[in-house]
């Protein structure tokens, strides 16, 4: 098997065979910054004295990912000793490919902080900019990315202080499976207990066939110039957030065909791209393109309603402040379409607005022919004959059809393309001939000529970019029932059949729903249904029951109000269902509204609908917060819906959809796809449970959106395994555990897997477990366990026997991540091969506030035993799960001092604690003080006001103790001492703060 150093030595002699200058001089600071001296003055045709340089050096150098990134693709200004300005580029921006690229390798950065090696670096005009770690082929292509994060988070690292500041991409590979991924500040650059890493690529052909081996990579990804156009036109700056994003392979294949399309002036053409697969950022990266297009006069992105308007505007901004503005009415879109300001080059609209500029007989055009004023046609009758490019967002909508011919006709030489997740084919298509000698378009080809590229949901499953669903037919038999006796009674049952599951499919709240309902009445019945039912259940049961937070939205009766209008173009069973009865929906809807406003504290109207949808869309996105930072009392559990959230909603925390109502083809895929973003093992697949029994129409949705290729083996991709299959391989997965502890000499007992010697077994034991685990938490999320199933899992796993297993894999996972990236003599390399799972093992209802109420229920004696816990129980509890890592020692201890029975409300749990907690720390404190000679009171004086800058200025933990280390830099060896001893309850005092609400969360 090769060795890191031969796998680096071939990649080096595949990327001197792509013609790049391999500089085997440059292996320190030093060697790199007068490398880069030399390519920035010949660049730039100057010649720089030494404090110049110096000068220069120490402005471009920053801590800033994000600003390094604008210096790099930007013109900057430098003033020189005699004053005058230079203007300079660290790079030929214009030509990325006439830049010059160079290699180097086993570079060090020494600092007093850190001594790191970088394996290989690529340089452009003596900038570093692509980062390539590598691995041996037994040790996962993950734990380069580990360590390249705990590089970044190392204080006095190279990537703030020297010229690897500059750093765009990073490259991973064990030579056999290779991933990159953009480089990013530490807040968006991290591996945490609650969301999955940045996102990792991995490259692929045009048919989406994966390029793995490093070898083969390196001859699609880093040829000079595709490496330097990637970096410079498929890298993205989301000036919002001050983060980098580099585009999919599917993205770029999709912008290059659009261009080469409009390049070659050859006609229409559609991106069958699947929703949830970033179409947003492929569109808004066209567009800025064409806006450097000579040859086009406007980019026009037409979008299908306001509300998607707006998204789509506020998409493209997050991208780059500014660059789309807001088009209030049709009279300022026709102003931005006939301005010659650059900045009105690229425009989001809606299909509406366009349709009444282009419409000679709509209203407003007829009162301005009446006045004798030019009507919004004749005023754009300059670009009838200019090149434009129209991009229309889900062009699948029925709404485009009416207009095609319109603006088609009005602007010959238009080119049109459209996005769509869900094309019309001919069995799906829904326009029908209107006259003899008229026909409206019936599929989305008819409509844009030929697809340019396709990455089907099919695709996006297999490569992880979205997830797969579950899917439960659920009729339960008082449903059955129920439905004979009458349709209320069903709905009763079907609510029931609801509250039932909620917690299950949604890993105990730590994700929510939306439930589709077939009509306005409907919605507003089920509503009322959620409320008195769980009144009911709340009366019943008391403090166990724990209500859901119900919201309802639909739109409210237009009435004239050209907003809802708009909106309602898209809501079609909304607008039907609004013309009966119209009052009645208007009042259930306020009452709906009312509710809302109790509940949440808002003051939201009908007549301001448009700001409590906003509002309700944010809530549902809000549920990423921890409870601890966001009580559950701020968020909605589950939201009923008509029409409205089911197209163009995204949210990575809303994984389930109840559904009562009839959906077909693109429409049920659409639904079905609100639930299946891609966050981290606690949402392994989107979740359906449906009350229709619509198997048969979801099959056909599968077999006509599967993609040619993939349709024979679709569902298998789409769908997750059924229930049985999961508990076969959960039995398997306990075998094979069982069967290692035995291979070792011991029983399959939680309290055995200590014994285990040799820190092989231990990682082994880390991999057995770890997949039961994920088995588990998968099946915990299903619908449709039948009562032998759940009998059989209980007997493979009982639930204290789990618990108990929990426990001692967080604990042997933290001791042995420790040792990851660690030299030390009688270190086992098995360890460096482990990749830990710690998300698994969290869970979204234990937080500070549960374990304190569950600590007071303890010490009570009139609370009922199925409240309570016994102290083992508690103890087990915290120990099996990995939320409050940091503290778990600390509220262990807590609890083996008190008392059952003693009888202490929660907030006198919460202030024992918390006294507790001060006074171990204090202990700790005069311990450190004593150890080091200092003075205990100052000692503490010190750290109070670390506590205080972080509670009261909002500070974070871990920029003060950056800068507090940077700050000790030149003090004596005794003084660093200290510093090492302090840190590290620095940080278990932050966490402590942060746990119990006593400051703003790190």
């Amino acid at each position: 098997m090769k060795s890191e150093q031969q796998i680096e030595e071939e990649f080096i002699e595949k990327i001197r065979n792509l013609k790049y200058i391999h500089r085997e001089d440059i292996r320190d600071k030093a060697a790199l910054e007068s490398n880069f001296k030399e390519h920035f003055e010949r660049l730039n045709r100057v010649k720089l004295s030494d404090a110049e340089f110096a000068r220069l050096r120490d402005s471009v150098i920053t801590a800033d990912v994000f600003t390094a990134a604008k210096t790099l693709r930007e013109i900057n200004t430098f003033k020189r000793d005699d004053d005058t300005p230079l203007q300079y580029t660290l790079v030929n921006i214009k030509d990325w490919c006439k830049n010059e690229f160079e290699v180097i390798n086993q570079l060090r950065i020494n600092t007093d902080n850190s001594n790191h090696r970088y394996d290989v670096i690529i340089l452009i005009n003596g900038v570093p900019v692509v980062q390539v770690e590598l691995k041996s082929l037994q040790i996962t292509p993950k734990r380069a990315m580990e360590q390249i994060v705990e590089y970044k988070n190392d204080p006095g690292n190279g990537y703030t202080n020297s010229l690897l500041c500059f750093m765009q991409l990073f490259i991973v590979s064990n030579e056999s499976n290779t991933y990159y991924f953009a480089n990013n500040p530490k807040e968006h650059f991290s591996f945490n207990a609650d969301e999955r890493f940045l996102p990792i690529y991995q490259l692929a052909d045009q048919e989406n066939n994966k390029i793995t081996h490093l070898h083969d990579f390196s001859d699609k990804f880093l040829p000079k110039c595709t490496l330097g156009q990637l970096i410079s036109r498929y890298m993205v700056l989301v000036v919002s957030e001050q983060k980098l994003m580099i585009m999919r392979p599917y993205q770029i294949y999709a912008v290059k065909a659009i261009m080469d399309c409009i390049d070659q002036n050859r006609g229409n053409g559609y991106i069958w791209h699947t929703t949830g697969s970033g179409k947003t950022l492929t569109s808004f990266k066209t567009s800025t393109l064409l806006k450097d297009n000579p040859e086009i006069e406007k980019c026009l992105f037409v979008v299908d309603r306001k509300d998607l308007d707006r998204q789509t505007r506020l998409e493209f901004n997050k991208f780059q402040e500014g660059c789309v503005e807001e088009n209030t009415n049709t009279e300022s879109l026709v102003k931005r379409l006939t301005s010659d300001d650059y900045r009105d080059k690229v425009i989001v609209t809606t299909i509406q607005k366009l349709g009444l500029a282009l419409d000679e007989d709509s209203k407003r055009n007829q009162e301005k022919k009446k006045r004798g004023e030019p009507t919004y046609k004749d005023r754009l009758a300059k670009l009838s004959d200019k090149r434009i490019a129209i991009i229309f967002d889900e062009c699948h909508r029925s709404q485009f059809g009416d207009n095609h011919a319109a603006i088609k006709n009005f602007f010959p030489k238009a080119q049109l393309f459209g996005f769509t997740g869900t094309p019309i084919f001919e069995e799906n298509a829904m326009y029908k001939e209107v006259n003899g000698d008229f026909g409206s378009y019936i599929t989305t080809k008819d409509v844009f000529e030929k697809e340019l590229h396709a990455y089907t949901i099919t695709n996006a499953i297999d490569d992880r970019n979205v997830l797969r669903f579950h899917i439960d037919y659920f009729k339960p038999e008082d449903v059955k029932k129920a439905a004979k006796a009458s349709d209320s009674v069903s709905k009763k049952a079907i609510v029931e059949a609801i509250l039932s599951k909620h917690d299950a499919v949604t890993n105990d709240r730590r994700y929510n729903a939306i439930f589709a309902t077939a009509s306005i009445n409907d919605a507003i019945e089920y509503f009322e249904l959620f409320k008195s039912l769980q009144e009911e259940h709340k009366k019943n049961e008391g403090e166990c029951f724990k209500p859901l937070n119900i919201a309802c939205v639909f739109s409210p009766p237009a009435e004239g109000n050209k907003d809802v209008r708009q909106l309602q173009e898209d809501l079609q069973q909304e607008k039907a269902d609004n013309e009966q009865e119209p009052e009645k929906k208007k009042a259930a809807l306020k009452n709906i509204i009312d509710n809302y406003n109790k509940q949440f504290g808002t003051n939201h109207s009908i007549n301001e609908f448009d700001l409590y949808y906003q509002d309700m869309q944010k809530r549902i996105k809000d549920q990423k917060y921890p409870n601890s930072d966001y009580s559950h009392v701020n968020k909605i559990d589950i939201t009923i819906v008509v029409d409205m959230l089911l197209t163009g909603f995204d949210s990575k925390y809303l994984n389930t959809l109840y559904v009562d109502k009839n959906l077909k083809q693109h429409g049920l895929i659409q639904a079905f796809s609100r639930t299946n973003r891609v966050l981290n093992d606690t949402k392994p697949y989107g979740n359906i449970l449906d009350f229709k029994g619509q198997e048969k129409d979801v099959d056909e949705a599968i077999a006509l959106f599967s993609g040619k290729e993939n349709s024979s083996r679709a569902k298998e991709i789409w769908l997750v395994d059924p229930a049985p299959v999961v508990v076969e391989k959960l039995d398997k997965a306990v075998a094979e555990l069982e069967k290692f502890m035995e291979s070792q000499g011991l029983e399959c007992k939680p309290e055995q897997v200590n014994n285990l010697k040799g820190d092989a077994a231990r990682g082994e034991f880390i991999n057995k477990f770890k997949e039961v685990q994920r088995l588990k938490t998968q099946l915990d999320q299903y619908t449709d366990i039948k009562e032998e199933q759940a009998a059989k899992i209980e007997e493979l796993l009982p639930e204290d026997t789990m618990r108990a297993f929990r426990g001692v894999y967080i604990e042997m996972a933290q001791m042995l991540k420790t040792q990851q990236g660690k030299d030390f003599k009688d270190k086992d390399p098995a360890v460096d091969q482990l990749d830990f799972e710690f998300v698994l093992f969290s869970s979204a209802i234990i937080d500070y506030d549960y374990i304190m109420s569950l600590i007071s229920k303890y010490t009570q004696q009139n609370v009922p035993k199925k409240e309570k816990m016994s102290r083992d129980q508690l103890i087990s509890l915290l120990s099996s799960n990995s939320n409050m890592l940091e503290e778990r020692e600390d509220i262990i201890a807590y609890i083996s001092s008190l008392e059952a029975g003693k009888g202490l409300d929660e907030k006198e749990i919460k202030a024992g604690y918390h006294k507790f907690r001060e006074e171990k720390v204090s202990k700790q404190m005069t311990a450190i003080a004593n150890k080091h000679g200092v003075d205990s009171a100052a000692l503490q004086t010190f750290v109070n006001e670390i506590i205080g800058r972080m509670i009261f200025d909002g500070e974070k933990l871990s920029d003060l103790l950056e800068s507090l280390e940077l700050g000790w830099r030149d003090r004596t060896k005794k003084e660093l001492e200290l510093m090492d001893d302090l840190i590290p309850l620095l940080k278990k005092l932050a966490s402590g703060r942060v746990i119990m609400g006593l400051n703003a969360y790190e």
